[in-house]
């Protein structure tokens, strides 16, 4: 049998250094890998490039590595809801790569399908544009994207077995599992761990095959990025 597991999150992340290029699941603060970022910290290294939909919070999620100065470059989609990222682009201490999200969602699929690169007509005739090879198809103008490249990739998955087999959990399955498989190493952290066997094939969204470290994570805080109640009447 195969077995992926590793006994925690320190284990889970040898290897990192710094100077290393990063994939993170998550969407806003849902489906973040909090353990792994959380080592990260610890392990203060740093110029990390990061990719990641957008970067948590100020107090929370890659919120916590920017105001260590632990990353110099940030690829995502959004910047919204962090102001130390908003200072730290618009100071020039920190290289940002704005891309569209549905692009970046793709570099990341293709990444995990070996795809060197694809044609989008995301971002032609902006500034995503320049420097790009463009292309038209069907009277249409289409921008070339490379697939992501990057060492290691950290997951957040609801439940996993020991094999890696993966099943994400309502919007938690976001950039998640297009993202498994992308990089050199993936490591999965889930709140609940199985044996091999227990999951019923017909549920599981992502293959241990694009996982090599899996372990179960603890004191998952699960932060509400925007938090919308209705008023009392």
């Amino acid at each position: 049998m195969i077995d992926k597991t590793v006994s925690n999150v320190s284990e889970a992340l040898k290897g990192v250094k710094s100077n290393m290029t990063l994939l993170l699941g998550g969407f806003g603060l849902c489906g973040i890998p909090e353990n792994a970022i959380a080592e990260l910290v610890r392990l203060k290294i740093t110029n990390l490039s990061c990719i990641s939909n957008n970067a948590g919070v100020d107090d929370f999620g890659l919120g916590l590595l920017l105001q260590q100065k632990q990353i110099k470059k940030m690829t995502a989609s959004y910047v919204g809801e962090n102001e130390e990222f908003e200072r730290q682009m618009l100071s020039g201490e920190l290289e940002v790569e704005l891309i569209p999200q549905g692009t970046l969602a793709e570099r990341a699929r293709a990444g995990q399908a070996g795809i060197p690169a694809f044609f989008t007509p995301a971002g032609f005739g902006t500034e995503i544009a320049e420097g790009k090879e463009v292309r038209e198809f069907n009277g249409k103008m289409h921008v070339l994207e490379n697939a992501f490249k990057a060492d290691f990739g950290f997951i957040k998955a609801w439940k996993g077995d020991e094999a890696g087999n993966l099943i994400f959990k309502g919007s938690a399955r976001n950039f998640n599992p297009v993202m498994c498989g992308a990089a050199k190493i993936t490591v999965a952290e889930v709140e609940e761990l199985v044996p091999a066997g227990t999951l019923d094939p017909n549920e599981i969204h992502v293959s241990g095959i694009f996982v090599q470290r899996i372990f179960e994570g603890i004191n998952y805080e699960k932060r509400i990025e925007q938090r919308t109640v209705r008023s009392k009447t």
